[in-house]
C-alpha cells in the first residue's frame, strides 16, 4: 500500500480508545519489567542478598511469563480477549502494589512471579487484541506505536528509579505501575471485545457492530465473510505441521532467532545496568540508577530510526547492523574489564559500550524479530509460529536472568561479556545465513521460501 496513513484524528472515537488503551498497556509493561533495575540496589542492601537471591527476583517474574504465556491462548479464546485484558491489567496493579508491600525476599519473588504470569499474558494477548481491534488504516501504525510505548515504559522506569534514588524507596518504584494500571482498567471496561473473536463465539451481530463502531467507512460484509474464511484456516493448523516438511526449516529458523534474541544478553543489562555500572567504578545511586536511563533514551531513537529505514534498505541489512553493533560494544565491555581500566575514563568508555549495544539490538532485533514470526508461515500457522518463537525468547530470558549476576561475580565481567561476544557472533551467522530478505514481498510469496527448501523460486526472485 502506498500514500501515507491517515491521521488518528481521522479515526473514530472507538479506534481512539484503542489507541490510548495500547499506549498506555505498552507503558505500564515496559514500566514493570524496567523497575527492578534501580529497586534491586537497595532491596539488596535491605534483605543483604547474595547474587543468586538478587538474580532469583528477575528470574522469577520471567518463569511467571513462560506460565502466563502458555495459559494466554486458550484463557483469550475462552473468556474472551477484552476479558483477559482486563485480567492482565488487573494482574498489573494488584501484584505491583503487593510487591512493594512485602518484608522478605520469598514473598518478594512470589508477588513478583503473579506479576510475570500477567506479563505473559498479556505478551501473547496484547497483540492479538490490538490486531484484532484497530482499523486496517492504522494497524501497523498501532503495533509500532505499542512496540515504542514498550520502549518508552522502561525509560520511564529508570527516570522514576533516579528519582527516587536519594530516598532509595524501592516500595514505591515496585508498587507505582499500579496508578496507570487501574486507570486504563477504567478504559479497557468501556471496548467491547473483538469482532474476531465475536465471530468465533458465533455472535455474529455483535461482531457487525463492533466493525461498524471501530471503522465507519468499512466494508463490514467483506471484513466479516475474512474473517470467518481466516478462523476456518487457522483451525486446519496443527502443531505437528510445523515440524514437517515443507515448514519445519521455517520453524527451526524463529526457534532459533527467538532464542538468540535474549541469550545475547540484552535483558541482563535491562535488569542489572545498575549493577554493571557499579562494577565499572561508577558510584553514587543517583549515577548509577540516571546512566542505564539515558541508555533507554538511546534506545528509544535507535527503535524510532529502524523504523524509519527498514522499509527502504530490507531487514537483513538491519539486524545484521544491529548484531554488529552488539558485537563491537560487547569486545570494547571485554577491553575495559580486561584492562582494569575502571577508573577514570575507562568507565565512560564501559558506558558508551552499554549504550551502543542497547541501541544496536533496539535497532536490529527488538525492532524486527517478530517480523519474521509472521511472515514465515501460511495463515493457518502464523499464531503457533509467534507461540513458539515467544518461548524461546522466554526460555533464553530465564537463562540470562539466573545466571547473569553469579557469572559476573564468579568469573568476572571480561569472561561473562566474552561469552555475550561469542552468542552475538553466533547470531550474525545465524541471521546472514538463513535469514531471507523480505523487503517488498507479499506474504504468500514469502511462504513460498520456505517451501521451496528455504530458496527463492526463480520465478520470485527480484
Amino acid at each position: 500500500m502506498s500514500g501515507a496513513s491517515p491521521a488518528l484524528g481521522a479515526t473514530s472515537p472507538l479506534a481512539l480508545r484503542i489507541v490510548v488503551a495500547a499506549a498506555t498497556i505498552g507503558i505500564v509493561y515496559g514500566y514493570d519489567i524496567g523497575n527492578i533495575s534501580g529497586a534491586l540496589l537497595f532491596i539488596t542492601e535491605e534483605m543483604d542478598l547474595s547474587p543468586a537471591l538478587q538474580g532469583s527476583v528477575t528470574t522469577v517474574l520471567v518463569a511467571g511469563n513462560i506460565v502466563g504465556a502458555l495459559l494466554a491462548g486458550k484463557l483469550a479464546t475462552a473468556i474472551g480477549r477484552k476479558a483477559t485484558m482486563l485480567v492482565v491489567v488487573a494482574g498489573y496493579a494488584v501484584f505491583a502494589v503487593w510487591s512493594g508491600l512485602v518484608s522478605d525476599i520469598l514473598w518478594l519473588d512470589v508477588s513478583r512471579f503473579f506479576l510475570g504470569i500477567s506479563i505473559g499474558l498479556s505478551l501473547v494477548v496484547t497483540p492479538i487484541f490490538l490486531a484484532e481491534s484497530a482499523p486496517a488504516a492504522i494497524r501497523g501504525a498501532l503495533v509500532v506505536g505499542y512496540q515504542l510505548a514498550t520502549v518508552a515504559g522502561i525509560l520511564l522506569a529508570y527516570l522514576v528509579d533516579w528519582s527516587l534514588a536519594g530516598s532509595g524507596n524501592w516500595r514505591l518504584m515496585l508498587a507505582l505501575s499500579a496508578v496507570p494500571s487501574v486507570l486504563v482498567l477504567f478504559l479497557l471496561v468501556r471496548l467491547p471485545d473483538t469482532a474476531r473473536w465475536y465471530v468465533l463465539k458465533g455472535r455474529h451481530e455483535e461482531a457487525r457492530r463492533t466493525l461498524q463502531l471501530v471503522d465507519p467507512g468499512a466494508d463490514v460484509d467483506h471484513e466479516l465473510a475474512e474473517i470467518r474464511a481466516d478462523i476456518d484456516n487457522q483451525r486446519s493448523g496443527r502443531l505437528a505441521e510445523m515440524f514437517r516438511k515443507p515448514y519445519a526449516t521455517a520453524t527451526l529458523f524463529v526457534l532459533g532467532l527467538g532464542f538468540l534474541v535474549q541469550i545475547t544478553g540484552i535483558n541482563a543489562i535491562t535488569y542489572y545496568s545498575p549493577i554493571i555500572f557499579q562494577q565499572m567504578g561508577f558510584q553514587g545511586n543517583a549515577t548509577v540508577i540516571g546512566l542505564p536511563a539515558i541508555v533507554q533514551g538511546a534506545a528509544l531513537l535507535a527503535t524510532i530510526g529502524s523504523l524509519f529505514v527498514v522499509d527502504r534498505v530490507g531487514r537483513r541489512p538491519i539486524l545484521l547492523g544491529g548484531i554488529t553493533a552488539m558485537i563491537a560494544a560487547s569486545l570494547a565491555m571485554i577491553l575495559v574489564f580486561a584492562t582494569d581500566s575502571l577508573d577514570g575514563g575507562g568507565s565512560w568508555w564501559g558506558f558508551a559500550a552499554i549504550l551502543v549495544f542497547t541501541a544496536g539490538f533496539n535497532f536490529g532485533f527488538g525492532s524486527l524479530v517478530w517480523v519474521f514470526a509472521s511472515e514465515s508461515f501460511p495463515a493457518r500457522l502464523r499464531a503457533l509460529g509467534a507461540s513458539l518463537m515467544l518461548t524461546a525468547d522466554l526460555v533464553a530470558n530465564l537463562i540470562v536472568a539466573q545466571f547473569f549476576l553469579p557469572l559476573m561475580d564468579g568469573l568476572g565481567g571480561a569472561t561473562t561479556f566474552g561469552i555475550f561476544l561469542a552468542l552475538a557472533a553466533v547470531s550474525w551467522v545465524f541471521v546472514h545465513r538463513f535469514a531471507p530478505e523480505t523487503k517488498g514481498r507479499s506474504l504468500e510469496s514469502i511462504s513460498t521460501y520456505w517451501e521451496n527448501g528455504a530458496r527463492w523460486p526463480t520465478a520470485a526472485r527480484d
